[in-house]
């Protein structure tokens, strides 16, 4: 509790001389004769009175109370649908991750990078159809993307976070789900002078190699001078965080839908789990992309672990300076960056499949959906990866903003801001890119792939030294590659508001108009090294590796926290490695002498070889909006109806590169070679839309804290950046079965949603609130995938070529076993590789078939969906919770019994939140637990089949706490533990069974203390 001396401002005296004037002739004419001396004793009387009147106390609500309080007020108070969380007290806010806070509120979920929330979505709408905005200014994404990550945000200033899930006519546009407000604080919001320090440990159990204890550190300060004309606010922070990823993952799945290709083994080998039909074939219960029923079976590409130890810093700064010269004109100018580091090192251990299909699977057990619980498979190779990267996030805006208001009627802002994002994986000094360098070995009779039980799959190899174990002398190199990609995103936005306070008639209270001009440019750029170092073993380097090089590791304590990890995991090893001293000994012995145009180079624009694309957009608003307020049948109502046109010019430039020839580089590599130079190879495409948004609003109050809503108006999503670049692309390493590409469309128009909400508020008690809502979205315009089968003059295949096929029948006939290994060294044997021991195509080779993806404004799809909410403190006992549900649905889910090319809703999910607390005498405890259900990902896999199999997440839920101790009115001292119930993170294909990766963290625990005053 704090306490404040009312003080007479100019305000304050102004009405009392009013007040004094306009009572005076009534003072004076009911004054008697002796009024004299009876007003000189009724002044002593006041001025006794006044000597004795205690100092009037404002009682200011903070912690979790008081954050309850203000948020419900603001849910109250706003047009259309709005949740809130606002700051528990200046420089606290309720979670140091921005997405962890926005959790709490109904409909909101979150994506997680490293652990950590990064993204949101809103009612089933993912992160690139959800607008950020920075007290009302757009922001732009993180690097070359539309989607903010929130995690490199601080929260230290700010005030409050708003999601707006229901149109407004008067904010920029982008938010089909939602738009989130980050509302800062500002210095002459607070007169006077305030500081807040704090500072905590963080412990992360996962760690390994990084520092045990990492610092977070954060402090704000905010000031006003000159009777409060000029405020001043600053706020920074820092914090580190070392800790260990570990990972299990299959980079895809492969879909065959012909049966002969699945070899009939012996009982004990071959197990199908279909059912038949009467003709002794299994039925079909899919259908292909032409809608044939087909019964296909699936095979994993891959399966690897790996284990990565991360660090992280995060430092935030944000200044705020405001003048007011008169009490009418407020000037702003405000500052805010963001500098992000992540650095992961990291080893890798897996298998490859080059073929999932024909004379190579010589074992397996697939389910009744025709999906591989258990595979045996010839050829591919057995890998031990080393990785490193370092990406670094520099994102800063700079905002200027005035209002006036010139009378009671009107007043009038001006707002400008230049803000920026930028990302790079090449921040590691020495590296200037993201690199891997595999090893390994293809010395192998098969491999086995196991997920008959646990949430974990086991893979074995079948070495040709008879164990499952390579030996050090065996490790070769397979290839390396090296990749920079920086982004930026960039916005200029000019923004002009009026209000005006008419008196034209009683029920109508105000009317905004007002124009925006907002400037956004993303781009992006691309540079790969290729596969350096070999490639795929061919020819063999294993001589410049010693033996000593490698470390056998235990791999018995990786992912404990899943059924099959941990001890009783396969394999149960590893071999790790120097990362500099592998690049090292390959630059060194693997040079353009030895190895010709595939000689060792960790530089990613060594041939001098990228792309880029850009993408602007300029977009014109105009706005008007109305509120009125009026009584039906003694019901208080509200309304409030806009509507917004807005006029966006779109333009994509990409620079291309001139495919030149797919080469067969190894038996399980193949790499797309380009012409030289490129330079002028630029192309560029634009396209225009424009759009009319209305907006309506109604809230009544029937009876006493009963609020009715109902809403309806149109919000837009821009199409998704990579669909909006000008032309084609096609895969760089084009494997048998990944043969792929994409061709964009700079002229989609954005998503248009028709949304219709109706909600009832009951506000029953103080800080106590009980609410629901039902709210449904028709989206027009959305985006489906076209794909076809095109051939490009001057591609052609080895693959199926006469020379191929030649010597599978040259195998057959010695018996000898058919894999990608096998056909290789035959082809090589018949003299058909050239002198870096690769097989380049001929023009009498047929043409290679790629799946061409090109994305199309098509049809319309809808979600509807119930949110629930309960929030309720007991009185003055210091306990509360809070409650929240939201259960959506849509014919926008994912068929997974269909091949054909889908475009579902990514994010689409039901989600719960749970908050218990407790707050009383300086004592602070609270325990949350938020729950999300499974959902999609996305579609595609990066090594699945061309059918763009689809991504989920698995059901996942986390519980935090925190508990508070004011040791002084100025210091608190305070202890957080975040995933308590240590979750991992899991993902899967079109069933659980094919399993896509497995992710633990472990719990995190904090110790700081807080000062303030």
């Amino acid at each position: 509790m704090s306490q404040q001396v009312f003080k007479r401002n100019r305000l304050s005296a102004a009405l009392t001389a009013i007040l004094g004037v306009g009572l005076m002739p009534f003072a004076m004419a009911a004054e008697p004769a002796d009024a004299p001396a009876k007003s000189q004793e009724a002044a002593d009387v006041a001025a006794e009175v006044a000597a004795d009147e205690p100092v009037i106390e404002v009682i200011e609500i903070r912690g979790i109370r008081g954050s309850l309080y203000r948020s419900m007020d603001l849910k109250r108070g706003a047009n259309g649908v709005v949740d809130a969380i606002s700051s528990e007290e200046l420089g606290k806010f309720p979670d140091t991750n921005l997405a962890e806070s926005l959790q709490r509120i109904t409909g909101v979920t979150v994506s997680r990078a490293n652990g950590e929330g990064s993204q949101i979505t809103v009612r089933g709408f993912g992160p690139e159809y959800n607008l950020i905005t920075l007290n009302g200014r757009q922001m732009p994404g993180t690097g070359y993307t539309r989607s903010y990550n929130l995690e490199n945000l601080s929260s230290e200033g700010v005030k409050t976070l708003e999601v707006v899930k229901t149109a407004r006519a008067d904010t920029p546009t982008g938010g089909l789900g939602a738009t989130v407000n980050i509302i800062t604080h500002k210095p002459l919001d607070n007169p006077g002078q305030s500081f807040s320090f704090s500072g905590k440990g963080m412990y992360d159990e996962s760690n390994e190699l990084g520092d045990d204890i990492t610092p977070e550190l954060a402090g704000i300060y905010s000031n006003t001078f000159m009777d409060d004309r000029i405020g001043f606010m600053a706020s920074v922070s820092h914090q580190e965080r070392d800790f260990r990823q570990q990972t299990a993952n299959s980079q895809g799945w492969i879909a065959q839908v012909d049966n002969n290709r699945l070899p009939a083994l012996a009982a004990d080998k071959g197990i199908d789990g279909r059912e038949v039909g009467s003709d002794g074939k299994p039925v079909a219960n899919f259908r292909d992309a032409n809608g044939n029923p087909v019964a296909p079976f699936f095979f994993p590409r891959d399966m690897n672990f790996s284990i990565n130890d991360v660090e992280r810093e995060r430092t935030n700064g944000m200044l705020t300076l405001q003048y007011s010269p008169i009490d009418s004109l407020v000037l702003t100018a405000d500052y805010v960056a963001t500098r992000a580091l992540t650095a992961s090192n990291g080893f890798g251990w897996g298998i490859w499949n080059s073929s999932t299909d024909g004379a190579s699977v010589i074992g397996y057990e697939l389910d009744a959906n025709g999906t591989a619980l258990y595979s045996d498979i010839r050829g591919g190779d057995g890998s031990f990866t080393a990785n490193r990267s370092t990406t670094e996030v520099n994102a800063e805006s700079l905002g200027l903003n005035l209002d006036w208001s010139p009378n009671d009627a009107w007043r009038f802002t001006l707002d400008y801001h230049d803000s920026s994002n930028e990302i790079d994986n090449g921040a590691d000094k020495g590296l200037g890119s993201s690199g891997q360098v595999i090893l390994g070995s293809d010395k192998l009779i098969s491999k086995v792939y196991d997920y008959r039980s646990g949430e974990v799959p086991h893979f074995l190899i079948n070495w040709n030294n008879g164990t499952h174990v390579l030996d050090a002398g065996d490790i070769d190199s397979n290839f390396s590659q090296f990749i920079h990609s920086p982004g930026k995103s960039d916005i200029e936005q000019l923004q002009f508001n009026t209000n005006w306070y008419p008196e034209l008639m009683e029920s109508l209270t105000k009317i905004d108009f007002g124009a925006s001009y907002t400037k956004q440019s993303m781009s992006g750029t691309t540079a790969w090294s290729g596969l350096r170092g070999g490639p795929g073993f061919n020819p063999s380097y294993s001589a410049i590796f010693p033996d000593a090089m490698f470390v056998r590791e235990d791999a018995t304590a990786l992912l404990d926290a899943l059924a099959g990890g941990g001890s009783g995991l396969m394999p149960d090893y590893y071999y790790s490695f120097n990362f500099d001293e592998a690049v090292a000994r390959q630059l060194a012995f693997i040079t353009e002498d030895i190895a010709g145009d595939n000689y060792y180079s960790i530089d990613p624009y060594f041939d001098g070889i990228d792309s880029s694309s850009l993408v602007e957009e300029k977009t014109l608003a105009l706005y008007l909006t109305s509120q009125w307020g009026f009584e039906i049948a003694d019901v208080p109502v509200n309304v409030n109806l806009g509507l917004r046109y807005e006029q966006t010019d779109v333009s994509s430039t990409v620079k291309q590169r001139v495919e030149s020839q797919v080469v067969w580089a190894s038996p399980t590599e193949w790499i797309m070679q380009y012409a030289p130079g490129g330079d002028d190879n630029y192309f560029t495409q634009g396209g225009d839309y424009d759009v009319w948004l209305p907006m309506l609003d109604i809230s009544a109050e029937p009876i006493d804290d009963v609020v009715m809503r109902f809403s309806a108006g149109k919000t837009i999503a821009r199409p998704l950046l990579g669909d909006m670049v000008a032309g084609r692309s096609l895969s760089g390493s084009p494997k048998i079965g990944a043969r792929r590409g994409g061709l964009g469309n700079p002229g989609l128009l954005p998503l248009e949603s028709l949304n219709l909400d109706v909600s009832l508020e009951y506000y029953y008690s103080d800080a106590s609130y009980a609410a629901i809502g039902l709210f449904h979205k028709d989206v027009d315009n959305f985006v489906s995938r076209s794909t076809a089968e095109v051939t490009i003059d001057g591609l052609h295949d080895v693959y199926n070529s006469p020379r191929y096929l030649e010597a599978i029948s040259q195998l057959e006939a010695a018996g000898t076993p058919v894999s990608e290994n096998t056909i290789f060294a035959q082809m090589l044997a018949n003299g058909h590789g050239n002198a870096d021991g690769q097989i380049a195509p001929l023009d009498s080779d047929p043409l290679i078939v790629w799946d061409v993806t090109s994305p199309i404004n098509s049809d319309s799809k809808s979600v509807q969906g119930i949110e629930v909410a309960l929030q309720h403190v007991f009185g003055e006992s210091g306990f509360g919770f809070g409650v929240n549900g939201t259960f959506v649905e849509g014919d926008v889910e994912f068929d997974p019994y269909s091949l054909a090319q889908q475009q579902p809703l990514e994010g689409l999910g039901d989600s719960a939140n749970f908050q218990a607390f407790y707050e009383k005498d300086g004592l602070s405890v609270k325990f949350t637990y938020a729950w999300r259900d499974s959902y999609l990902i996305g579609v595609g896999q990066s090594q699945g089949s061309s059918d763009a199999p689809p991504q989920y997440a698995k059901a996942f839920g986390q519980l935090d706490a925190s508990i508070n101790y004011d040791v002084t009115d100025y210091l608190t001292v305070f202890f957080e533990g975040i995933n308590l119930n240590n979750e991992t993170e899991q993902g899967y294909g079109r069933f659980e069974e094919q399993f896509l990766f497995a992710r633990q963290y472990g719990t995190r625990y904090a110790l700081g203390a807080r000062v303030r005053f």
